[in-house]
């Protein structure tokens, strides 16, 4: 695995890959998201922090349009997501246009939402195969490589009751690889391990950050992940984005009350040094 890198100097950034602009989302008369704008260029990484309840979940589900938002834009790779361009007005988008846009948004859940009666390599090949239509032997090739990535080649044939939490969550995040997608999604994707299962998938998030120039969005509670490896953190509360900026100095220097409140549960708790047992995993690679 990489060296731990000092954050927003790890590489050069490409052009703007995210694009959301004023993102209103009700559910029916609450108000989730209040006019989020947010730009994520290609290969950057960005950590979303903030309280249960701000919105950090549905602002994912939204970029990949497991959710509807009511008002404003989001784009990828400057395609719209989940509408259509009508004269300035938004009308729903075909499903068929909608699939084709969310392929480019990889999703890593909380829970690990494997198929359970198909093996690790399976649940990896199985997207390319019906969604891009790859051939079964380049879908098992590349599986086989992925698998590898995030250091499972060992458990291709295995189920997913046969692997641990961690494990799974490995698979799933080479299953989300395999689609290539343009932008990779990750919701609180540690928050259901046992602690000491957290460390081996931060590191394979740590080296997508490092080697591969992934563009991420990752919302977490992971701070010292957050402060070493994105490029930016973003706070949102209560359905907008409070502060943001690169993530030594917004994490260390926080300006509003409201991001000084949050971070000092994470101190008081022993939260901001939990991700260093990515290390080991570094170790065995």
């Amino acid at each position: 695995m990489a060296d731990t890198k000092v954050a927003g100097t790890h590489h050069q950034l490409g052009s703007t890959m995210v694009q959301i602009q004023n993102v209103h989302k009700y559910y029916g008369s609450l108000h989730v998201l209040r006019g989020v704008d947010l730009d994520v260029r290609s290969g950057e990484v960005v950590c979303v922090i903030g309280p249960s309840g701000s919105g950090k979940t549905t602002l994912l589900r939204c970029i990949n349009f497991l959710e509807t938002y009511q008002e404003g834009r989001i784009l990828v790779d400057g395609d719209l997501v989940g509408y259509r361009d009508r004269n300035g007005k938004l009308v729903p988008a075909r499903e068929s246009e909608i699939a084709r846009v969310r392929a480019e948004t990889a999703m890593v859940f909380q829970q690990f939402n494997l198929f359970p009666h198909m093996t690790a390599l399976r649940n990896v090949t199985f997207g390319p195969t019906k969604v891009r239509g790859v051939s079964k032997a380049i879908a098992e090739k590349r599986g086989l490589e992925l698998l590898d990535r995030v250091g499972l080649s060992d458990k291709a044939k295995s189920y997913p009751n046969q692997l641990s939490g961690g494990q799974q969550q490995r698979v799933a995040i080479a299953r989300a690889l395999a689609m290539e997608p343009k932008v990779m999604l990750f919701d609180e994707v540690t928050s259901a391990l046992d602690p000491e299962l957290v460390g081996e998938v931060l590191a394979v998030m740590r080296d997508l950050a490092e080697r591969e120039r992934v563009t991420m969005i990752v919302v977490t509670h992971e701070m010292q992940f957050a402060r070493e490896v994105a490029d930016r953190v973003v706070f949102m509360d209560d359905g907008v984005i409070v502060e943001e900026g690169p993530a030594a100095n917004l994490i260390s220097n926080p300006q509003s009350d409201r991001l000084r409140s949050f971070l000092s549960r994470f101190a008081d708790s022993g939260h901001l040094t939990r991700s260093q047992g990515a290390d080991q995993l570094s170790a065995k690679s």
